[in-house]
Parts: structure tokens; C-alpha cells; sequence
């Protein structure tokens, strides 16, 4: 994908009158509330404070808004859970666990794994936005794993990924935070045991 399909389109004239990373927040959120196919343009407009005229012009097209918001989401989220990743105290793979479950959300579960059940089977586009999101969760937690060869540690890493990830379609069907808190523990213990 090209970085042109994810980024609204520039054009000359007039000036912009509205903020886009606030504009791009509020159809994430819509979409995330409504799914993509459920969301209408007048949804979008209407949370953006766009004209459709406006609308048209910055993002050209509900795909183009929808992959944009998409992937900053994806990237604010691999940067948040890097930096728990990267903290000097505690435990890196039970705080990723941890943030990537999430056991106390909301029902709402995480956007991209929604959109990849959603979309991705038939948007080649989605699918290379949550193919990157999942390699780099998995990276993470491989260099967690072994910080000196993180390759070596790439198949519990995917596995890691694949509970975390999970567990956000436990929370989404109404699981209790205790039961996925008490799933992520035993499956964190299943990879403590010797192999």
C-alpha cells in the first residue's frame, strides 16, 4: 500500500479550516462505534464538522478517511505499547499482555482487530495494515522474549500476540475482566512451563 492510500489528499487554494488529526479521531471513532460498512457519509460529516464538499476534498473518499484514521490508530497504538515494552521495571510481557487485553475495556474491543474480522478477508488494503500492526505486537514481545536473539523467540512471540489478541474478542463477547484476567494468566503460565 502506498503511502498516498492511507493520507488525505492535499490540494491547492484555500486553506484548510479544520484540525485533521481531530477531524481523522472523530471518524475513528465513528467507525469504531458503527463498523465501516454501517457508517454513512453523513455519520462522518457530521462527527468531522466537514461539509461533504470539504470532506471530498481532504480525504476523497470514506476508504481513504477510513484507512487514514486506521492507520494512525494502528500507530499510536504500537507506539504506547512499545514504550510499556521498553520500561526499565517490571515485567515487559505481562504489561504488554496486560495493555493489549485490556481486561477492563469497553465492549467496543480494539478497532483494528474489529476491522480485520470486518474487512480484512476482502480489503487487501486492511489486511496489510493488521498483518503490519500484528508482526510488529509480535516483535515486541520476541524482543521481550529474548532480547539478545529475538528471532529465536519469534514462534512463543507469535503465540503471545495470537492470546492477547484473543482475549480483546473474549471482552467483546461480554466476558467478565476477571475471566480474561484469569485466561491471560494461565495462558502466560503455559509459557513459563519448560517447552
Amino acid at each position: 500500500m502506498s503511502d498516498t492510500a492511507t493520507r488525505p489528499r492535499s490540494r491547492p487554494g484555500r486553506p484548510r479550516e479544520y484540525d485533521e488529526a481531530a477531524a481523522l479521531s472523530a471518524a475513528l471513532q465513528v467507525f469504531w462505534t458503527r463498523g465501516y460498512e454501517a457508517t454513512t457519509l453523513d455519520d462522518l460529516t457530521g462527527a468531522m464538522g466537514l461539509s461533504r464538499s470539504s470532506f471530498y476534498s481532504a480525504f476523497g473518499s470514506k476508504e481513504q478517511v477510513f484507512l487514514a484514521a486506521l492507520s494512525a490508530y494502528s500507530e499510536d497504538a504500537l507506539s504506547a505499547l512499545s514504550e510499556i515494552a521498553h520500561r526499565p521495571e517490571g515485567e515487559p510481557v505481562d504489561a504488554m499482555l496486560a495493555a493489549l487485553a485490556d481486561p477492563q475495556g469497553g465492549p467496543r474491543g480494539c478497532l483494528l482487530v474489529n476491522c480485520i474480522t470486518e474487512l480484512a478477508p476482502h480489503n487487501d488494503r486492511v489486511a496489510a495494515i493488521g498483518r503490519r500492526h500484528i508482526d510488529r505486537i509480535e516483535q515486541l514481545f520476541a524482543e521481550a522474549l529474548s532480547p539478545s536473539d529475538p528471532a529465536a523467540a519469534i514462534d512463543r512471540a507469535r503465540a503471545l500476540a495470537a492470546l492477547a489478541i484473543g482475549t480483546v474478542t473474549l471482552r467483546k463477547s461480554g466476558l467478565s475482566p476477571d475471566a480474561i484476567s484469569a485466561a491471560l494468566a494461565q495462558g502466560r503460565a503455559l509459557f513459563a512451563s519448560p517447552q
